[in-house]
This record gives structure tokens, sequence and C-alpha cells, in this order.
């Protein structure tokens, strides 16, 4: 089978299930595993300019949504050329991604009628079910179900670790300027790492508030997980910003429990990795209960 994936999450997905071979065509943002997506063909490139701020991002993502417009698009040419029998997209978000009509409309004018998977996890359970969608998808069902088997223990093994210890409050920022909250699967994560998410909604979209909200929430563990950045990029996007009123007295300042994190490796990716995103919380958020790396697996 000739697999195109158009989401990173899904590409991950495809490489844990151990069907990297079929892998012949990729996103722009497919980057993980590197030495699997590093020869790939890109099917996809952004239509958002190069090396602008969260905020100057925001602005161009607004603007081209309410015009319309697509944020991504699609090399139809090399698609055609490459003759996929299965298409992986999604329908969750059309900030993340192609979005879906975009894919099927093309989809339909491509030879040899390929199969179009499209993927909407909202929540944990749906980024399990999605790996047995495309292990079935594939001709692989128990491939899905062992791996998914392996990465419920996990979890099991970070729920044991921090049982019974006091649960911190967390604020968890997938955008910074302006703030948004994380939602979909990232509260569940906070949860099973042993926080409680002071403002995100297990479940439902992200959602924009007010810097005096965070401040009010009084966290105290601030996480900067803007989507689609590395924790580098986050830190220099933080240290550009002002710093709003209040904000040095809320614990996680004057604690120093501000974390900018992976969001590609970690919480971003509906796929296998959100795994090691919660237990890498845990051990930001309870360090005593893991004292040796690796004891929540």
């Amino acid at each position: 089978m000739r697999i195109v994936s158009l989401l990173p999450s899904a590409t991950e997905i495809v490489c844990e299930l151990g069907l990297a071979d079929m892998l012949v065509g990729v996103s722009h943002e497919c980057d993980y595993p590197p030495d699997v997506v590093a020869d790939l063909p890109r099917m996809t490139r952004s239509a958002i300019p190069h090396g602008l701020s969260s905020a100057e991002i925001d602005q161009v993502v607004s603007a081209r949504l309410a015009r319309g417009e697509s944020l991504y698009l699609l090399e139809e040419p090399l698609l055609a050329e490459l003759q996929p029998d299965l298409v992986i997209t999604q329908e969750l978000c059309d900030v993340c991604a192609v979005s879906f009509a975009d894919v099927c409309t093309l989809a339909a004018r491509l030879p040899g009628n390929p199969r179009i998977v499209s993927l909407a996890p909202p929540n944990l359970d749906g980024i399990f079910s999605d790996v047995l969608t495309i292990a079935e998808a594939v001709g692989v069902p128990e491939r899905g179900r062992r791996l998914n088997e392996r990465l419920s223990q996990r979890l099991d093994g970070v729920r044991r670790a921090v049982a019974g210890q006091p649960r911190p409050g967390v604020v968890a920022l997938e955008w910074l300027a302006p703030p948004f909250i994380g939602g979909h699967w990232v509260p569940e994560m906070i949860h099973l790492a042993g926080g409680r998410d002071l403002l995100g909604r297990a479940g439902e979209r992200s959602f924009r508030v007010r810097w005096e909200d965070v401040v009010s929430a009084q966290p105290d563990v601030v996480l900067l997980i803007p989507c689609g950045y590395s924790a580098e990029a986050a830190q220099r996007e933080w240290d550009a910003l002002p710093r709003p009123p209040g904000w040095f007295d809320i614990p996680a300042a004057r604690k120093g429990q501000v974390y900018a994190l992976d969001a590609n490796s970690y919480c971003s990716r509906p796929a296998p990795r959100v795994v090691d995103g919660v237990e890498h919380l845990a051990r930001l958020l309870h360090p005593a209960c893991f004292p040796q790396e690796g004891t929540a697996q």
C-alpha cells in the first residue's frame, strides 16, 4: 500500500505501527521520525510567511480564515504522480493542517481513486481510536491494538506514581500572543500527570483568554506550549513579550515554575508521543515521584 500522510500525527502513528516503508509522501510539517521523513516528498506548503511573531501569525491566520482562504496549499501534480492508495488527513482544525474539504476536492481528481481517511480526535480516547483506524485501514488491526496496550500501560504507570500526591494548579498556554488555553487532550494530560488544569476544557477546542484571566487563576505552574513551536522557540517568544500586570505575584512566577515545552513532541500532535508528554509533565509536577528518568514507563 502507498500512503500519503498530510498530518505529522498520522505520520508518527504510521511509523509507530511499523509501516514506515509504505509512506510515499508527507506534509511539510512532518519532522518525526527524522530518519524516515527526511527524504520523503512534501505534499503541502504553508501560505503563511516565515519569520513572523506569534501575534503576527495570529493576524495573518485570522485574516485568511475570514476571507475563506486556506492556510495550506496542496502539491497536486506531485500527489497525482505518487498515486497513493491511502491519503490520511484531518477534520479537527483548519489552522493545524490542510482542510478536509480541500483534500476531498483534490482526491476526486486523482487517478486511482485513493481512499481518504480523516482523523478528528477530540481527546486521548480519540487518539487511541485513530491508531486503530489507521491500523485497520492498512489491514493490520492487531498492531494497532498492541500499540494501544503499550501506551495504556505507560499511562497506568504514571497514574500509580502520582496517586495520592497534591495536585498543583496548572495553566497551559497553546498560544502566547494573544493567549489561548490548550484544549482537546491537554487537560487530560495534565490530570493524568497529577495536576489540575485551571482553565482548560477537556475534549473542547482551545480558546482565547485575557492575560488577567491567567493571572486571576493563580496557577502554581504555567506551561508554554504554543502549537508548532519547539521549546527554544517558545522560550524566545515568551522572553520577547511584556509581562501582564500582576504576573510576578502568581505562584508559578514566584517559584520559577513557568516551563517552555516542545509542543510538537509532547502536546500539540494527537499521536503516541502524547504519552511521552504525560510522563514529562508528571516529572515536572511531581519530581520526587520519579527519582530516576523513565520510572514512569
